[in-house]
């Protein structure tokens, strides 16, 4: 992860994820970039982290197809935006606990048949804006896994960290 999710980058993050600041894309790429170098320069493609087709619609957009976007072009390696589908609508998880993000997200990615042999053997990126728990990017590496990716790595612009008291 790029940053971690708290008071800080919480209104950043939101105001790209919800609130059309799309141009904030452009900021986080040379974050991504430093966060990732190691596993960007192994990387055969981009893997955005997808939504359902009902959740597009009333977005607008994906705010990790975007980041994907710049981050591809900025280190001049594909992005596969269609390679990975959400295959069921799932809740939105920012108020659910971990055992109901697992379940949310249970099965609910699949690959695109038509990108198959653009997957098969290839290292890849699967990039997304928050990790909280883990379980949609864990999710979406068992479907590109059983694909056939050589290797899934995790890029992320920021991530929830928990300290134990």
């Amino acid at each position: 992860a790029a940053m971690k999710y708290n008071d800080h980058s919480r209104d950043m993050i939101l105001g790209f994820k919800h609130a059309d600041q799309t141009h904030n894309a452009l900021a986080f790429v040379p974050w991504l970039k430093k966060a990732g170098a190691e596993m960007l320069s192994e990387a055969d493609a981009i893997i955005p982290v997808p939504l359902h087709r009902l959740r597009l619609l009333k977005r607008r957009y994906n705010q990790a197809s975007i980041m994907a976007h710049y981050l591809g072009r900025e280190c001049n390696i594909p992005v596969l935006h269609q390679a990975l589908l959400r295959t069921r609508s799932t809740q939105t998880q920012g108020h659910l606990n971990f055992e109901q993000r697992r379940k949310n997200v249970k099965s609910a990615f699949a690959v695109n048949d038509k990108y198959k042999s653009r997957i098969e053997g290839k290292t890849l990126i699967l990039i997304d804006d928050v990790y909280t728990t883990g379980s949609t990017v864990k999710e979406c590496t068992k479907a590109l896994r059983k694909a056939g990716a050589k290797s899934v790595h995790i890029l992320t612009l920021a991530r929830v960290v928990r300290y134990e008291d």
